[in-house]
């Protein structure tokens, strides 16, 4: 399954893309898309095309974004929020499901500890996808999202299986059930 995880930004949109097949990952691609200067319409324009260019290319089967952590700046917050809403809605354009993570739940799925550093997050993203070659910090981050993206499918994947095979054995033990009783019946009204 291919896997595309999207670091939201206004000026510097990171994305990356991942391949997973059960528990192993291989990179794809990754790479920053840039909004540049003028009008805040353009830019968000801009970072829309790119998007959509790099979604239609990648081909992504599932798609996730990190949450937008509020700051001081509330103007600056909302420009990101904006920005982060075009990082979902152009997976969602293509029928992609989109995942959301907090920063936090990203570096703990990736480092081990929530309030990690972007070194460490650069240097654990390295080691989950050896030879690399990464686009630049945003890069980083996105892939960092397409792996805990992966880890969290593989998760609810595995509790899917548990609770369809509970629920097997669950109707197994009823239809048993009803089969001693029938048997008890048919025994009762033979005597």
């Amino acid at each position: 399954m291919r896997v595309m995880g999207i670091d939201p930004g206004l000026q510097n949109m990171g994305w990356g893309v991942i391949e997973v097949d059960g528990p192993r990952i291989r990179h794809i691609a990754n790479g920053i898309v840039h909004s540049g200067q003028g009008d805040l319409a353009i830019r968000l324009l801009r970072l829309y095309d790119q998007m959509r260019a790099v979604v239609s290319a990648q081909d992504p089967e599932a798609a996730a974004v990190e949450q937008t952590f509020v700051n001081k700046d509330a103007v600056g917050t909302l420009k990101l929020g904006q920005a982060r809403a075009i990082a979902l809605l152009v997976p969602a354009q293509y029928g992609i499901t989109v995942g959301e993570y907090a920063p936090n739940a990203v570096k703990k799925a990736i480092v081990g500890v929530g309030h990690a550093a972007k070194a460490q997050i650069d240097h654990m993203v390295r080691l989950h996808l050896p030879g690399v070659s990464l686009a630049g910090p945003d890069a980083a981050d996105a892939l960092a999202v397409a792996i805990c993206h992966a880890h969290h499918l593989q998760s609810s994947t595995h509790l899917s299986a548990a609770i369809a095979k509970a629920q097997d054995r669950d109707a197994e033990e009823r239809a048993n059930t009803a089969r001693a009783v029938l048997a008890r019946a048919l025994r009762e009204v033979r005597r």
